[in-house]
């Protein structure tokens, strides 16, 4: 690929780097939790039609979404909540890319906690802050001027770019899932989920549970008579912490090298009794259990289930009343792709040619919509993306912008690349 053309990419986005913080800005202004993605989704979509994009937006079909295998059960449906396909139509000749991305966040309940508004979009210390601005905006916005950009530099691509940014990702993932049904898949993806700057072949998996707990009501005065759902909830707790201790000693991946970081299994919410003044008879216990790919999802599921069968038959009261295990809400599989695949070692050279530094190939430590295009679309996808994954979801989240820019630049060269082109 010419030297020049690449060189002329880069100054490109330099030139235009005022802009790209912009456009980013606008997008974490624009509140977009997960069930309330119109307005960003709109604005996302005008945006990449004016410049010069084929945008499909379309509401899924809830009904028919249920009866795909990668369907999870959820509370409300998905009226006035689009997902997009954008696409930059190639010459021809050229292998197709899909890049991946949600718009929607996780609450931000009050505010409390913040700094500032976490819809301010303010600018401290070369960072973006607010809500999204990690967790994944930063990532679509450096799809969209990665493309806006080599247009603007003149590259004629051969191979076509299918934009995909996507709704109820923090929930559900049912947004790409949709893609998929729809129809969309390409001969490669790449995810601009949260990688650090990190080229990330595996995600892991996420497991949602709760444990609902039973023992014997009493009297306050005569409470020596019940069962404590707090002391049953303490022994189901050490139990969890058991397993996942069980996991972290046996369990391994080449790309998760610290298993305890990789394979969290812990109660998250403990909920009992119902009143200062009343015997807690009762307990509610919610968490979740991390996976790494190659594990058997629901061999994962059966072995908590298992778990807390043994210990409750060790139990004077629970071997009666046994606790019931569900799963509920969330609930992801692990995926990956081979560290080989000449996605990885495209969007790998991009970093080092703009970074000057090789890259880290590592595992994502969170799920990715990615497990939907690598299983059902034949889209074999990479992860890649400017926002840290500690940083997501917490108060003040931010992303560097530098880390941004490098992004939009990793990403272009990755697109001319992968796609080929007439230049």
């Amino acid at each position: 690929m010419s030297t020049e053309t690449r060189q002329k990419i880069l100054d490109t986005i330099d030139q235009n780097s005022e802009k790209a913080v912009e456009l980013l800005r606008k997008m974490v202004t624009i509140p977009s939790v997960t069930g309330d993605e119109a307005a960003i989704q709109k604005f996302v979509s005008e945006y990449m039609t004016d410049i010069g994009l084929d945008v499909d937006m379309w509401e899924t079909d809830w009904e028919e979404l249920k009866k795909h295998p990668g369907y999870r059960p959820v509370a409300r449906g998905y009226e006035n909540r689009p997902n997009i396909v954008a696409t930059h139509k190639g010459t021809g000749g050229g292998r197709s890319l899909l890049l991946n991305g949600h718009t929607d966040v996780i609450p931000v309940g009050d505010g409390e906690g913040w700094s500032d508004d976490p819809w301010s979009a303010s600018i401290k210390d070369g960072r973006i802050y607010g809500r999204g601005s990690c967790d994944m905006k930063s990532g679509v916005a450096s799809h969209i001027l990665a493309v806006e950009y080599l247009k603007a530099a003149g590259v004629k691509l051969k191979g076509d770019v299918l934009i995909n940014v996507v709704i109820d990702e923090e929930v559900s993932g049912h947004g790409t899932l949709d893609t998929v049904i729809r129809g969309y898949k390409a001969d490669a993806g790449i995810s601009g989920e949260t990688s650090d700057l990190h080229v990330q072949p595996a995600c892991i998996g996420r497991i949602w549970f709760e444990i609902e707990i039973q023992g014997k009501p009493a009297g306050v005065q005569q409470r020596y008579l019940g069962i404590s759902g707090i002391e049953l909830g303490y022994k189901i707790c050490k139990a969890v912490q058991e397993l996942e201790d069980e996991r972290v000693a046996t369990v391994t991946h080449p790309l998760y090298p610290s298993a305890i970081d990789s394979l969290p299994c812990l109660i998250g919410s403990f909920q009992a009794g119902t009143y200062p003044s009343a015997f807690p008879a009762t307990a509610l216990l919610k968490g979740s259990i991390g996976t790494v790919p190659g594990e058997d999802h629901e061999g994962v599921k059966q072995s908590l289930v298992d778990k807390i069968a043994a210990v409750a038959k060790d139990d004077p009261w629970m071997k009666d009343h046994p606790p019931v295990v569900r799963f509920v809400g969330y609930d992801a599989e692990a995926s990956e792709i081979p560290g080989d695949h000449p996605v990885v070692d495209v969007v790998a050279k991009a970093y080092t040619e703009v970074t000057g530094k090789e890259p880290t190939i590592s595992g994502r430590q969170g799920a990715a919509d990615t497990r939907f295009l690598n299983k059902y679309a034949d889209t074999p996808t990479v992860i890649f993306g400017p926002g840290s994954t500690a940083v997501m979801h917490s108060n003040d989240e931010y992303v560097s912008i530098e880390d941004y820019i490098t992004s939009i630049k990793v990403m272009a060269l990755s697109i001319y690349d992968w796609c080929g082109s007439e230049n």
